[in-house]
């Protein structure tokens, strides 16, 4: 038997096919050659009522991705107070007990673990708690379920309750018999005689009575393409709804932001490979690899330390430190999309004083902003934007009150395609600063604002500024001062713009305030590295100047939504670039990380270009 989650030719090879479940919303196939279903359909189909819980095995814990209906009014918690949580919180008496209860049997906890840890099917009763503290008897069979390639994807419970008879008293700070308590007890008996009238008219669970278009756009469409996948495996109908491409991008927009959706129906291929196998891509980085472009055209005179962002799908270049010294003010573009890139010298009008140190970061549409750096009279603090699809391309000076002091090996990021926001960097006589400045440059008059914080991260330059979750920012790295001493830093700071009163939170660094050390192997500290925000939240990082001996070319990644945030390592097919520096790298049509160029001491091979593909549609 199998899942019905595979290509159709595997539900229309030859074969008696035994079905199970017609009716219920749930059908499963059995082969005639013989072998036994993955779980028990019987139990789910008979009238009293069961509880149905997947589990996600590939991740940590492996946490609750869906329990239905029955679950949620038997045990008294709703969905999403579980999602996410490991089914052991049932076994500890209340929301907030801590530990398991001492009537649960260990045997039993114990025998849990070793089927897990074995990949094999268990059965038995366990003491299991509801929301108000009572108890009752859970009858589980647990499940691992296989994918493709032999790995326990899925881990699936049913549950089968009967009612103990154990004083356990009331709950601290609760009575045994107050309002809510009873609430709750009707609310039980309910169920149990709502599942029975169900079952008796062929139905399962409540939410199969609705049509297909409330559960894809009310339900399945709030989802995370990571749940929507696993829910897909669920059941049959699932499955069929799950494969809608107008779903995944619906699902893919929800979750990552109308811009990234936008940005990615521009990315070659996009529409061969579908919404759904681009969403597993990007969220499992299975596909990701590197390979080394070769393109025509040249920047020319040669110079180091200039600047680099992406609009669209089109790599834009500007400015550096020339030979001597000198401070650049020329354009390059780079058109990917070209059957031939090569780079084109734009003639602009009104170009930027010459500078380097500065960045270069990309707004809506195909506007891109260009602050700060070092030029021939010294450090800047001024702005520019430019349109690069104008009739004649022309750089504007925006005039903005209340600027930050000029500086240079600063970071900055844009927020909602409008904002630009400033971080650190090193002012005059070598002083790092710490500060965080924030500019609408949609307003009538820009005005400089600094985001006031009680504490913010150590002065430095050389880090990284990312944007995730719509209106959060991630620091990392850096070169940062430690009393008198500056030292390359690992550290990992956040904020949160979407607050009436915005603070730096440290997300990782044992010294800071609050600050605590995540698991997994942490890239060692570094700056002038790369930072790539992919959908989602999560941020992945490379390259730089490295202490030691370990290599620029590893790639981490840091998912800051998590609970408990924890570094990963990726491995990805290819061979690396040698060099890879924030300033010339930058990240197009959100699946591709372009590295501008191999480097030979001061010399930049700008006809060079490494990139890290995280999708395959884009190879």
């Amino acid at each position: 038997m199998e899942w019905d989650s595979d290509a159709e030719s595997d539900l229309s090879s030859d074969g008696e096919l035994e079905e199970f479940g017609e009716g219920s919303g749930f059908l499963l196939r059995k082969r005639g050659g013989g072998g036994g279903l993955p779980f028990p359909v019987d139990k789910l189909l008979q009238p009293a009522p069961c509880g149905f819980v997947v589990a996600d095995a590939l991740e940590p814990g492996n946490p609750i991705i869906y329990v239905n209906s029955v679950f949620e009014m038997v045990f008294g918690y709703r969905a999403e107070e579980v999602i996410g949580r490991n089914c052991r919180f049932l076994q500890c008496r209340g929301p907030f007990a801590k530990r398991r209860h001492p009537l649960v049997n260990p045997t039993v906890v114990s025998e849990i673990r070793r089927c897990l840890e074995k990949g094999i099917e268990f059965q038995g009763e366990l003491l299991n708690f509801r929301k108000d503290g009572s108890p009752l008897m859970n009858r589980l069979r647990m499940t691992p379920i296989y994918g493709d390639e032999g790995a326990i994807t899925h881990i699936i419970g049913i549950q089968v309750f009967t009612e103990v008879n154990l004083d356990l008293g009331p709950l601290p700070g609760s009575s045994a018999k107050d309002s809510t308590t009873r609430t709750l007890d009707r609310c039980r008996i309910n169920v149990f005689e709502g599942a029975r009238k169900i079952s008796s008219r062929g139905g399962f669970c409540g939410i199969m009575q609705l049509s297909d278009e409330v559960i894809a756009m009310k339900i399945l469409s709030l989802l995370t393409p990571r749940d929507i996948a696993s829910v897909g495996s669920v059941c049959l109908r699932f499955y069929e709804l799950t494969n809608s491409e107008d779903l995944w991008r619906m699902v893919c927009q929800n979750a990552w932001g109308i811009e990234t959706t936008r940005v990615l129906e521009t990315v070659p291929g996009a529409k061969r490979l579908g919404w759904g196998r681009l969403a597993r891509e990007l969220t499992t980085l299975e596909a990701a690899a590197w390979r080394k472009l070769t393109v025509g055209g040249a920047v020319e005179p040669s110079r180091c330390n200039f600047s680099a962002c992406a609009v669209g799908n089109r790599v834009v270049v500007f400015g550096g430190e020339g030979v001597n010294m000198q401070p650049m003010n020329d354009t390059f573009v780079l058109d990917l999309n070209s059957s031939n890139p090569e780079w084109q010298h734009v003639k602009v009008g009104s170009p930027p004083p010459g500078r380097w140190g500065h960045t270069l970061s990309s707004m809506s549409g195909s506007h891109l902003v260009l602050f700060g750096g070092c030029g021939r009279q010294g450090l800047l603090n001024d702005v520019f934007v430019l349109d690069l699809d104008a009739k004649l391309p022309t750089w504007h000076e925006i005039l903005s009150l209340g600027p930050p002091v000029p500086r240079s090996w600063h970071s900055s990021c844009t927020l909602d395609g409008t904002k630009l926001i400033v971080s650190g960097g090193c002012a005059d006589s070598g002083v790092l600063l710490s500060d965080t400045f924030l500019l609408d440059l949609a307003a009538d008059k820009p005005v400089w604002r600094e985001i006031p914080a009680a504490w913010a991260p150590p002065s430095r330059l050389g880090h990284t500024l990312s944007v995730y979750g719509g209106r959060k920012i991630l620091m990392f790295g850096g070169l940062a001062k430690s009393g008198p001493l500056r030292f390359r830093s690992s550290d990992v700071f956040t904020m949160d713009l979407g607050e009436e009163e915005p603070r730096w939170r440290c997300v990782t660094g044992s010294e800071m305030p609050g600050g605590g050390n995540p698991g997994g192997v942490a890239p060692p500290p570094r700056l002038d590295h790369v930072a790539v925000s992919l959908p989602g939240g999560r941020i992945l990082v490379f390259g730089g100047s490295v202490a030691g001996l370990h290599s620029a070319s590893q790639l981490y990644i840091l998912d800051p939504t998590e609970e408990s945030p924890t570094w990963r390592i990726l491995n990805v097919p290819g061979r690396p670039p040698r060099f890879a520096w924030g300033h010339s790298t930058c990240v197009v049509g959100g699946t591709r990380a372009i590295v501008l160029g191999g480097q030979t001491g001061e010399e930049w091979m700008l006809g060079e270009l490494n990139e890290l593909s995280l999708a395959s549609s884009v190879l």
